[in-house]
């Protein structure tokens, strides 16, 4: 049985991960900013998941803060014991062009998905590297791998975030500490619901293609690739070759992107 953190856990992709592993047995801490959400989750994975005496815990913290993070941490592991696995997934998303995107909002998205993730790592990494021993996941996103119109501090954040993962695989790899960064594309959570609306057209003419995954699918593939030790886990066909080729196929991405783009602003004169 392990124990597993998760952050950003009460909804979306992170509560999806969580019922996986609760329906294999593991013990589960959940981390999250909204109380009630999270207490209302909790109490539905109790009662139609949890198996084989494991339990769920719960609290609360904004994973921006990094004390608020370390509180909230050291109570899981009270409860719960060292964490085995952990798992980044809380997250923002406030699509806007950047000349019409304020500091605050910006800055907001960098403090969430980039700190917060460094903050969770940094509140379990000196255990792990202690015992020689565990798991971090972090969510990253498609928009670490390839620039989004209306999307520059989102990439900002997961371009970073999967910066971090590279350079602190390097270093965890020789404490016996395994390091892997999931890239989900858009997938089927309430954040990308309250994300839609504000979408640029720009960016639906140039990523709305790419499909969608349930947050269920992500899940499966981000725990499958943690058990099979990788670090990049390319949930879909279409990550799994951004991931691969993305690099290569870039020059010929952009233009094809731009046309695109500038069709979109053609058609709204």
């Amino acid at each position: 049985m392990s124990h597993v953190i998760i952050t950003g856990g009460s909804s979306g992709i992170g509560a999806a991960i969580a019922e996986a592993c609760a329906l294999r047995g593991d013990t589960v801490s959940l981390i999250a900013r909204g109380a009630e959400a999270l207490q209302r989750f909790a109490s539905a994975l109790e009662t139609h998941c949890v198996r084989d005496g494991a339990r769920v815990t719960t609290a609360t913290a904004d994973v921006s803060q990094a004390d608020s993070v370390s509180e909230a941490v050291a109570v899981c592991e009270e409860q719960n014991g060292p964490c085995d696995l952990l798992v980044t997934s809380a997250g923002v998303v406030k699509p806007s062009r950047f000349d019409l995107q304020g500091p605050e909002t910006f800055e907001a998205q960098l403090a969430t998905n980039l700190f917060g993730t460094v903050n969770a790592v940094r509140a379990v990494y000196p255990g792990m590297v202690a015992r020689r021993q565990g798991r971090v996941l972090m969510l990253g996103s498609g928009a670490g791998l390839i620039g989004v119109y209306g999307y520059t501090a989102y990439c900002a954040s997961k371009y970073a975030v999967a910066g971090f993962a590279e350079a602190l695989r390097a270093e965890a790899r020789t404490f016996g500490v395994t390091v892997s960064i999931c890239y989900p594309p858009d997938t089927e959570t309430p954040q990308l619901a309250g994300e839609l609306p504000d979408r640029p057209a720009e960016a639906t003419a140039t990523i709305g293609a790419g499909g969608r995954l349930s947050a269920h699918a992500v899940a499966q593939a981000a725990l499958a690739g943690v058990e099979r030790g990788r670090f990049a886990i390319y949930p879909g066909t279409q990550m799994k070759l951004l991931g691969l080729f993305g690099s290569v196929a870039m020059p010929i991405l952009r233009p094809l992107f731009d046309r695109r783009i500038d069709r979109v602003h053609r058609n709204s004169r």
